[in-house]
C-alpha cells in the first residue's frame, strides 16, 4: 500500500512567545516492508530546523523560531510504501538492546490489577502471551477521548478500562514487561478500514519482542497485528519517547493546539468526515 500523509499541528498564544523550542518525531524511517517516496516538513515561521536521531534510533528534528511568536504552524507531508509482513518487524536501525525495553516507566507501569491482567494471559509462550493480551484489551477496554489524557498511567486506564490507543499501548506495554517480555510504544499512522481519513491524532500501538522472530507489533486498540496499513514513525518506552511534538516556551500565556491528520491509501480517492464515538482512534 502507498500510505499519504498530511499532518497539520497549529500552536496559538494569548501572548507573543519567546525561547520556543519544537521537539519533531515526525519523520518515518525505513525497514523491511516500509519504505519512504517522499516526506516534507514545514512551518509557517521562519527558524532553523536540525536533524538528528535520538537514542531509540528515530528520526528527530528540533526546530527553533527566529524572535517571539503569536502562531507557529507544523505541516508533515509525505507518501509512504508499505508491506504486510503479518507484524514482524525486521531491518530496523536498533541501537539499543532489546533488554532495554523490559524498563518500567511512570506512565506504563504495572498496578497489581495489570499485573493480575497480565498473569491471566500467561500462556506459557511469549507470541501466545501477546496474542492473549492484545484480546484482553480489544475485548475489556472501551474507547473513549474524554476521560484519559497526555500524561495518564496505564494503571489510571486500565482502572477506567477505557481510553485511547495511547492508553491501550501502556496497558499492553505494562502487563508484557511483567511477563518478562520486552515491549515498547509505537507512534504512527493508521489507514482505517472504515474510509475515514480525517482525524484528531496519529495513532499508537505496541511491540513485543518474540523469540525467534523479533519485533512483532499488536495493536490492542484494534485487536489486530499491524498490517501494510500501518505506517510506523517512532518507538520508544513510552509516549514521552515517541510523542511527535513536544516543546518548551518562555511565557506565550494560554496556549491552544488544534491537530488534523489525515491518512489515506494513495490509491483511494480522497474522503474525509467525523469520528463516530466509541470507534476506535486511528
Amino acid at each position: 500500500m502507498r500510505i499519504r500523509v498530511d499532518y497539520r499541528t497549529v500552536y496559538d498564544y494569548a501572548a507573543p512567545a519567546s525561547d520556543v523550542l519544537q521537539l519533531l518525531r515526525v519523520q518515518p524511517g525505513r525497514h523491511d516492508g516500509q519504505h519512504v517516496v517522499h516526506w516534507r516538513l514545514d512551518t509557517d515561521t521562519d527558524g532553523h530546523l536540525r536533524r538528528s536521531e535520538d537514542a531509540f534510533g528515530n528520526v528527530t528534528h528540533m526546530f527553533y523560531p527566529d524572535g517571539a511568536v503569536r502562531r507557529l504552524a507544523l505541516h508533515v507531508t509525505g507518501e509512504v510504501d508499505t508491506e504486510d509482513r503479518a507484524g514482524l518487524v525486521t531491518g530496523a536501525h536498533e541501537p539499543l538492546p532489546v533488554g532495554v525495553y523490559l524498563r518500567a516507566t511512570p506512565l506504563s507501569a504495572p498496578d497489581a490489577a495489570i499485573a493480575a491482567l497480565a498473569r491471566s494471559c500467561d500462556a506459557g509462550d511469549a507470541l501466545a502471551s501477546c496474542h492473549a493480551l492484545m484480546a484482553a484489551l480489544y475485548g475489556q477496554m472501551r474507547f473513549d477521548a474524554d476521560v484519559t489524557h497526555s500524561f495518564s498511567d496505564a494503571a489510571h486506564a486500565w482502572a477506567l478500562r477505557a481510553g485511547v490507543c495511547q492508553d491501550y499501548a501502556h496497558i499492553f506495554v505494562g502487563a508484557a514487561r511483567h511477563l518478562g517480555i520486552p515491549a515498547r510504544y509505537v507512534s504512527g499512522h493508521l489507514v482505517r478500514g472504515d474510509g475515514l481519513i480525517t482525524q484528531p491524532a496519529a495513532h499508537a500501538w505496541a511491540e513485543a519482542h518474540v523469540p525467534a522472530l523479533g519485533w512483532v507489533a499488536f495493536d490492542p486498540t484494534n485487536g489486530m497485528c499491524a498490517t501494510d496499513a500501518y505506517l510506523r514513525v517512532a518507538v520508544g518506552l513510552d509516549y514521552l519517547d515517541a510523542a511527535p511534538i513536544r516543546g518548551a516556551r518562555r511565557g506565550g500565556g494560554e496556549e491552544r493546539m488544534h491537530v488534523t491528520v489525515t491518512t489515506s491509501n494513495s490509491a483511494d480517492p480522497v474522503q474525509s468526515g467525523q469520528m463516530q464515538a466509541g470507534q476506535a482512534q486511528a
